[in-house]
């Protein structure tokens, strides 16, 4: 069974920091952008946006399938992002990573990479999981490629999977990494991250 509480989770760049009220400024200054929501069913636009993301996500924790993270730049403080474990099953030792989103300055930078190092790293050596799903909007290519990109082993396609904001009928595709590939995944991650 897994155990699972809220915890902080420190790299290089980033500082994963169990999400609460306290950052809802930061969350309404790093997530005001439209096109970070092109693929997700939230948006955050007004600072009550922001207010809402951070209680439903605080809600599902107190339910026991969430545990969200906004996401940290060391160098300065500011909130950069959110990410969380969800559909959490202790009993089958094993959750999703994902409802991930980044500040448009900060893509195409080693943070998503580095977060998803942090995370993978403690569910597979901390939590004693034996699978880590990611999934994503088949519309979403760069997402996809990034997952595949750190290790992310393709399971397929659901159809018609759920209904998005402005009643879009998503597709999902979904990935996962088992506790066996971690060690790879892992040195992969590495060297993508602190190689020449």
């Amino acid at each position: 069974m897994l155990q699972i509480s809220p915890i902080t989770l420190e790299g290089k760049q980033v500082r994963l920091e169990p999400l609460d009220t306290r950052h809802c400024e930061g969350v309404f200054q790093a997530g005001n952008y439209e096109e970070i929501w092109s693929y997700m069913s939230t948006v955050i636009r007004q600072p009550e946006d922001a207010q809402r993301f951070i209680e439903t996500a605080l809600e599902n924790q107190a339910s026991g399938t969430e545990l969200p993270f906004a996401i940290v730049r060391k160098e300065d403080g500011q909130v950069i992002g959110s990410t969380r474990f969800l559909n959490i099953s202790k009993k089958d030792r094993g959750l999703e990573i994902g409802y991930t989103w980044l500040t448009p300055s900060v893509w195409k930078t080693k943070v998503n990479t580095e977060c998803k190092w942090l995370l993978l790293r403690h569910c597979f050596e901390e939590l004693g999981c034996i699978r880590v799903q990611l999934k994503t909007d088949a519309r979403n290519v760069n997402s996809q490629r990034a997952i595949k990109r750190i290790g992310g082993v393709y399971e397929g396609t659901l159809r018609n999977h759920m209904i998005v904001r402005d009643g879009y009928i998503r597709d999902s595709v979904y990935f996962s990494i088992l506790d066996r590939e971690w060690p790879q995944v892992d040195q992969k991650l590495q060297m993508l991250l602190f190689g020449e």
